[in-house]
């Protein structure tokens, strides 16, 4: 990174840069079936850097990557190409952050085991979800990571975080006869033997009534429930819209003070976060090196504030906050067994979770679901779920349970009335 420096000070039409580096110490395993066949250990750094240049009222930037082999000479022609691209960006200018130092590791006890040792653990809890002949693990890869991040800029901000993360891809597998095969891709940033046994042992079972699930003769009419997952995806679709970014360009469906659960129901709370417990998202700085501070942004079903970038921020006259990752939902008043007192159909598997705010739609292909008739569970397939967007928020009920599913901490369950089954 010095070295970087000392050659962009002899470029006099750079009036600032950004140098971004990530080392990643990354040990993994492949198996087939429970056969270990491959054993890797990787190191890899990635280093980008980016100019900005003053031109004609306006400030330009580009970005460039550099690499262990760039030479002097190499380095010196993409900075000088970089400043020509630059003076053809016409941003409005905007301030750099300045002046911030830091150096500090993200609580993980995945950094506490030798990595050989933990991705020995985590593959024995993989393996142990599957008390089945008829299940098996086609194909498990395990990957132990080490992420080191280092920010520096040309006014003086000089910021690193160091985190660790595992990441386990499997291939749950049915067979009776014929076979069924799901993908799985689990990340985490705590490890827990029971958790990770336990993500396992419910993909082995969804793939085995993915097996056997049939299409309904008659679509069930109740409530509709979705899982974490699919939670997570819908609020993301609309707290992107109180994004810096989609405000400025005035692209946003809603804006602050918009109500958007006109009825009686469990109301959102939803708070944009640096850091969430268990998820490999977590950052204590974003792109920018900007710190990251957390922000509520849906209070009580009502839209109370924007979130985003520096360039952004400044651009609309608000707080920085940085790109938040994350995202924690307060949990609802619906327990487990309020949950068994109605019939309800569960969407377990979906080929992706559709919300079109604009056309206030949401719904989906579901591939699996179980439906309970207030006695029973039954596995179904091959149908799918629509229902306008802002009816089914009005009528949203979420469960008192709390989970983490990558980058996003809240409810284990939502239950919709306004959902229909297809």
């Amino acid at each position: 990174m010095k070295h970087i420096i000392e050659i962009l000070k002899e470029f006099p039409e750079v009036c600032n840069y950004k140098i971004s580096q990530v080392q990643t110490s990354s040990y993994e395993t492949f198996f087939v079936h429970k056969q270990l066949e491959t054993v890797r250990a990787t190191d890899t750094t990635d280093t980008s850097v980016t100019v900005y240049v003053l031109h004609d009222g306006k400030m330009g930037d580009s970005v460039f990557s550099v690499y262990a082999s760039t030479t002097e000479s190499e380095l010196r022609a993409k900075i000088a190409l970089a400043v020509e691209k630059a003076q053809l960006v016409n941003n409005q200018p905007y301030d750099l952050p300045a002046g911030e130092t830091l150096c500090e590791q993200i609580p993980s006890n995945i950094g506490e085991m030798e990595p050989k040792e933990l991705a020995k653990e985590i593959a024995r809890a993989c393996f142990d979800a599957n008390d089945h002949p008829n299940g098996s693990l086609n194909a498990l890869e395990i990957f132990v990571n080490k992420v080191r991040v280092h920010i520096v800029n040309g006014n003086g901000l000089d910021k690193c975080e160091q985190k660790y993360n595992c990441m386990v891809e499997a291939i749950p597998t049915w067979t009776d006869g014929e076979s069924v095969e799901l993908y799985e891709c689990y990340n985490f940033s705590t490890f827990s033997y029971d958790d990770v046994k336990a993500e396992i042992a419910g993909k082995m079972q969804e793939v085995r009534d993915r097996y056997y699930a049939t299409k309904p003769q008659i679509n069930p009419n109740c409530t509709v429930v979705l899982n974490a997952p699919e939670i997570a995806s819908l609020l993301w679709e609309i707290t992107g819209e109180l994004g810096y970014v989609s405000v400025y360009s005035h692209s946003n469906a809603y804006k602050k003070g918009d109500n958007l659960q006109d009825g009686d129901c469990d109301k959102l709370t939803v708070t944009m976060c640096g850091k969430i417990e268990g998820s490999h998202r977590n950052s204590l700085f974003d792109g920018d090196g900007v710190t990251l501070q957390d922000t509520v942004v849906i209070q009580d079903g009502v839209t109370v504030n924007y979130y985003g970038s520096n360039r952004f921020g400044q651009y609309l006259g608000e707080k920085v906050t940085g790109m938040l990752p994350c995202m924690q939902v307060s949990a609802g008043s619906v327990t487990e067994s309020d949950l068994q007192k109605e019939p309800y159909f569960e969407c377990v598997s979906m080929s992706g979770l559709q919300v079109d705010i604009y056309n206030d739609y949401i719904g989906g292909e579901v591939r699996l679901a179980y439906y309970f008739d207030g006695t029973k569970k039954v596995a179904l397939t091959g149908i799918s779920i629509s229902g306008k967007l802002s009816e089914a928020l009005a009528t949203l009920r979420l469960t008192d349970k709390i989970v983490t599913s990558n980058s996003y901490r809240g409810p284990h369950r939502a239950l919709f009335d306004k959902i229909a089954v297809i």
